[in-house]
């Protein structure tokens, strides 16, 4: 049996338990292997009062709202009960579930830890009210939940033979330690030697998610000392300090025997970036049937049946004919139409080049890079036969910077009028993905490289025939053919990515493409435009997959014995 364990999981749009591309990957990533009958079970917190909800006022300023709701409507309650010191404090944790049901009625059982109950101290049971929210010590504390007491609720639960435990991000890394502690118990002696520390080190793999040194979590030592108390591991904590911190993701680096990043260019950048670790890549990949939208899933079942269940069959798109790939796409973009004219005044044109944007609102993803240039924009759109955005994303609350961003965009909107008409859909979440990434007729990124990770929302777009036109960076570099699958921003996608990294440049060859390419495409060749519809999905579309991504990492990470029988599990 595998152990998945993720600070988020977007199981549901109605349970936002998720921030965005990690939670929303992982929800993916159950699902899939709920589909393929995998024996694994996901361990997650509960997050009460979830992310939050984005209100944007008239001049794009971000207002962040509790995002509650009904636990009990959406989960199981279950009767187990564990407890984790933190702070000196006996924190006693529940577990909530929700069955994930496969295409072939396989089911993942996903177990959101809770610490809001009567037995607990007010601080304590806020541990499980907010994703991403709080100080340090709130963080760290929810991450003692997380992994200490997600393997003692596993075990509470009768999941006494777990084979792997997959650490998704490093937030989950003391269940590293708890494993130890757990020989140490056992064999009744007080410290660990090599032979425990390999022992769990087998046990475990770890995936990281990100190449931005801010997103590895880091605790000061006093801190982590406070919080976690007297440990018997704690003369193992040297092997996870850098920089004088306890670094979560050293931590997992150090009891993991297999470690991987997210992309081929990521796995390479993590190499680097933690040296004396070897990091493979397995690259992510999204859950098709989530994601296909109900045109293309109509269009699917009547040319390709049998692609839920075997997604590599979706390359036999490149035979269905490019107009009933179009009318499928044109069902598919008014249905985000209908959305976006619910906000927009005069409202957009169906038959305008509709370029869509979903992405967390950070700095690295260069949000306003599209409308850095409003005189440029303007005339290409204008002489070019006519351009209309759809922006969505929401910046972090503490994210100052990523909330001007949107500021910018909103500022651009009102420069550019009817010329380029803007909107900014608030509180991107699960339901407006999936409208967005079928609904636009080209899916734009424009990450910083070679910060961008994965960025699997052009995979989504891909499985709904949406080209991406982005700058070399993640996933695309391996999914770029050019003029076949989309189109790249400043390099051909055979040099690295990289060559450079001036945001004016990078402007100034995406307002190229647009002028050059995109648009005379769009308007003046919709046959050829269709045909790099058809081969997104036919070449993108069926290996970009969650199904092909948990495919490898049984092969590289698990391992048969860990997959080979479902072990029961008592609750």
């Amino acid at each position: 049996m595998v152990a998945y364990f993720s600070m988020e999981i977007g199981v549901d749009p109605e349970v936002p338990t998720y921030a965005g591309g990690l939670g929303v990957l992982a929800g993916d990533f159950v699902r899939a292997a709920a589909d393929l009958g995998l024996p694994l079970v996901a361990i997650t917190l509960l997050h009460r009062k979830g992310y939050f909800r984005q209100r944007l006022d008239s001049t794009g300023r971000q207002r962040e709202e509790s995002a509650e709701w009904s636990v009990e409507a959406h989960l199981e309650a279950l009767p187990a009960r564990v407890t984790v010191i933190i702070d000196g404090r006996p924190v006693v944790v529940r577990a909530w579930r929700r069955r994930v049901t496969g295409l072939g009625g396989g089911t993942v059982a996903v177990y959101f830890l809770d610490t809001d109950i009567e037995q607990n101290a007010p601080d304590d049971r806020a541990l499980s009210h907010f994703l991403y929210g709080g100080d340090a010590a709130y963080r760290l504390a929810q991450e003692a939940v997380l992994g200490i007491g997600g393997v003692r609720m596993l075990r509470a639960l009768g999941c006494s033979h777990v084979h792997r435990f997959h650490l998704n991000e490093g937030h989950s890394a003391l269940l590293a330690l708890e494993l130890v502690s757990e020989r140490l118990r056992a064999a009744g002696r007080p410290t660990a030697g090599e032979d425990d520390i390999d022992a769990v080190r087998q046990l475990c793999v770890f995936t990281t998610h990100t190449p931005v040194p801010a997103a590895h979590d880091q605790f000061p030592l006093d801190l982590a000392a406070r919080v976690l108390g007297p440990h018997p591991m704690s003369e193992l904590m040297h092997r996870c300090c850098y920089g004088g911190a306890l670094n979560m993701t050293y931590l997992a680096l150090s009891f993991s025997h297999y470690v991987n990043g997210v992309a081929m260019r990521h796995g390479e950048m993590s190499g680097r970036m933690f040296g004396g670790h070897h990091v493979d890549a397995i690259t992510n990949g999204v859950h098709a049937a989530t994601w296909v939208s109900e045109p293309f899933r109509l269009l699917f079942d009547r040319r390709i049946p049998g692609w839920r269940a075997d997604n590599f069959s979706l390359r036999y798109a490149v035979s269905i004919p490019t107009p009933e790939i179009w009318d499928a796409h044109v069902a598919a973009k008014l249905r985000l139409l209908e959305i976006v004219n619910r906000h927009q005044s005069p409202p957009f044109d169906p038959a305008a080049l509709t370029i869509g944007f979903g992405r967390r609102a950070s700095t690295y993803k260069r949000a306003d890079l599209l409308v850095s240039d409003i005189a440029r924009l303007r005339a290409l759109a204008r002489a070019g036969g006519g351009l209309q955005v759809v922006y969505a994303g929401k910046a972090h609350p503490r994210d100052e910077e990523g909330k001007r961003i949107i500021e910018r965009v909103f500022r651009a909107r009102e420069a550019l009028g009817s010329d380029v008409p803007i909107v900014y859909l608030e509180d991107y979440d699960m339901a407006i993905a999936r409208l967005l990434t079928a609904g636009a007729d080209v899916w734009l990124n424009t990450p910083h490289p070679p910060l961008e990770a994965f960025g699997t929302s052009g995979m989504k777009a891909a499985l709904n025939g949406v080209p991406s036109l982005s700058v070399p960076d993640g996933w695309w570099i391996e999914g770029h053919v050019e003029g076949v699958t989309g189109w790249a921003i400043g390099s051909d996608g055979r040099t690295l990515p990289g060559e450079t990294t001036d945001p004016a440049a990078h402007a100034a060859a995406l307002y190229d493409a647009l002028e050059r390419t995109v648009l005379p495409l769009f308007y003046r060749d919709r046959d050829r435009f269709t045909q790099v519809m058809r081969y997104a999905i036919a070449l993108n579309g069926s290996f970009f997959t969650a199904q092909r991504m948990l495919q490898e990492y049984v092969v590289k990470a698990y391992g048969t014995e860990a997959v080979r029988e479902p072990e029961r599990v008592a609750a």
